[in-house]
């Protein structure tokens, strides 16, 4: 599977077929529930061996638990996969690279990191403390750039490896109350896309995924209004399975010319997302002043100024 397939093969593939095996080793970070476990098992599905790692915290990162990540490794064992359990922190930089050893410790190599772990703290900003900031920030971003860092040596060595950073439309598009949230998934695509080109030279990829599902940390976000709630009903429609065959696509050999891309995925669809690139541009020979900026610049552009849309007014039609 991992050398063979294409994209639609994966999304229609028989997962007990005998052709999907791997010696791929994949560390799925936050894989204790949800989106994370999701991806972990049908990686394992796909033949390979798979560090599930969670330290068990609540949603806003409190207390500490080993049971979700050793019961995704128990199912993943049950059912004929390779697993073992990791509890560390990716939020500390030696605690990160724990995970990594954890890899080479248990199968001697490390091929693909998801970065897929953590946590919310939603409140209004004006009302945002700065461990709010904090905490959402050292997991998401910082974590994702630990793990990064720490498997970056060892794809260097071998000269191949790729990432999967799970991203948000919460940073992509924009959200309420989500102002550490979307700021840490919008750091986590230039992360990702900055180091496509820094180790494209060592064959290393790097891809983002915006998933879209209804699992607790969804589920923890009460709606605000009718529309809201009818939101939250279509969201129950959408499990967490769902984001995975594409995480496990471009975890393989079959995605090697996919580097450096934003995608995002809803139930049965997989989009495309744009990056920042010039819309339109207009020139003065003279320079500018703060006044032509707002005689000429202002009346040029403004027809193509973005409104402040929400992920709901983006994506407002119901799941397929």
């Amino acid at each position: 599977f991992f050398k063979q397939k294409t994209a639609y093969e994966i999304l229609t593939c028989d997962w007990s077929s005998d052709v999907c095996s791997s010696d791929l080793v994949v560390v799925v970070t936050g894989a204790g529930r949800g989106i994370g476990a999701a991806i972990a098992r049908l990686m394992a599905q796909h033949g390979a061996k798979v560090i599930v790692n969670d330290i068990g915290v609540s949603l806003s990162g409190e207390g500490g638990d080993k049971g979700p990540a050793e019961e995704v490794v128990a199912e993943i064992r049950k059912a004929g996969g390779q697993a073992a359990a990791s509890t560390d922190s990716v939020a500390a930089f030696a605690s990160a690279g724990k995970i990594i050893q954890c890899a080479l410790d248990n199968f001697g190599r490390i091929d693909c990191v998801v970065n897929n772990a953590g946590i919310l703290r939603d409140v209004i900003f004006h009302k945002m403390t700065e461990d709010d900031w904090d905490s959402v920030l050292n997991v998401m971003l910082k974590g994702a750039f630990n793990m990064c860092r720490h498997a970056a040596d060892h794809y260097r060595k071998q000269e191949s490896g790729n990432f999967v950073n799970m991203t948000s439309t919460s940073g992509l598009v924009g959200a309420m109350g989500q102002v550490n949230y979307g700021a840490a998934k919008m750091g986590m695509v230039g992360l990702s896309k900055n180091i496509a080109i820094d180790m494209q030279r060592f064959n290393v990829r790097s891809n983002c995924i915006a998933p879209t599902a209804w699992t607790r940390m969804t589920a923890s976000i009460p709606p605000k209004d009718p529309a809201a709630a009818k939101r939250v009903e279509q969201r129950r429609q959408v499990s967490a399975e769902h984001n995975a065959p594409l995480a496990v696509f471009l975890a393989s050999d079959a995605a090697k010319d996919v580097t450096g891309q934003v995608f995002s995925t809803r139930k049965n669809e997989i989009f495309l997302m744009s990056q920042s690139r010039p819309l339109r541009g207009i020139h003065r020979s003279e320079g500018w002043t703060p006044e032509t900026c707002a005689d000429h610049m202002l009346p040029a552009l403004k027809s193509w100024f973005f409104p402040l849309d929400k992920t709901a007014d983006v994506f407002p039609w119901d799941s397929i």
